[in-house]
């Protein structure tokens, strides 16, 4: 039927034919990245919550998003110096907020392709029924016949292209929502890495006001006892 089809029927299901395997390509791709994603955050995320300290924190041996939240949380803290704990722990937020919204976007990047994909190749599958059947219509004008066997080839090859439409759109929409989930579910752990980070930053902010506190009464308490 392909062979016999009108050169536009036969563009239309090549093109749906390379969307398809566009579709799988996209697919085992981004499997593979997000698996290895998940995975990575993870493991991070158990060596975060098993940590009492930044410091331990960084011997877990963190990669990708979630070492970069260590490296802009140590920025932030070697740029404040001695200022208030409050203040480092909103610019480390929002620090680590945009860390999170970069990463989300970039394990999102490629997955606009199956929701283009999923809404537009039905469409063009039935562009080419319907240009099919039109030259089926003009080749019965031509002929001068409604004999079944001159119209039927012609009809079978434009309905294949609407079939060729959803054999590229059906996986498309299915595979695109399960990665929207994945996509959600990564975030997720992304932004519990986030949370780890700024509970253990605010556990070290308050230890260096006790410190700073306890120096501060054990020196007052010094100058009154030599004041007497």
């Amino acid at each position: 039927m392909f062979m016999a089809a009108d050169w536009v029927v036969k563009a239309v299901m090549i093109g749906l034919a390379f969307a398809s395997v566009v579709t799988w390509t996209v697919w085992l791709a981004k499997s593979v990245e997000l698996m290895a994603a998940q995975t990575r955050v993870r493991k991070t995320l158990r060596g975060f919550l098993a940590s009492a300290s930044l410091d331990e924190a960084r011997r877990v041996g963190a990669k990708g998003p979630a070492a970069a939240m260590l490296r802009s949380t140590d920025l932030e803290l070697k740029r404040s110096g001695d200022l208030p704990a409050e203040g480092i722990k909103e610019r480390v937020s929002i620090s680590l907020g945009r860390i999170e919204v970069a990463t989300g976007r970039a394990i999102n990047r490629g997955t606009g392709l199956l929701a283009t994909i999923g809404a537009t190749a039905p469409f063009v599958g039935l562009f080419g029924t319907v240009w099919g059947i039109m030259n089926s219509f003009i080749g019965i004008s031509k002929a001068q016949t409604t004999n079944l066997a001159v119209v039927a080839p012609g009809i079978a090859e434009a309905l294949l292209a609407t079939a060729i439409g959803l054999v590229a759109a059906i996986p498309a929409v299915v595979i695109y929502n399960h990665f929207a989930r994945q996509v959600a579910g990564y975030r997720i752990l992304m932004g519990d890495a986030s949370a780890e980070v700024l509970r253990l930053l605010s556990r070290d902010l308050d230890r260096r006001d006790a410190r700073e506190t306890s120096r501060s009464a054990a020196t007052t308490a010094r100058l009154r006892a030599a004041a007497e």
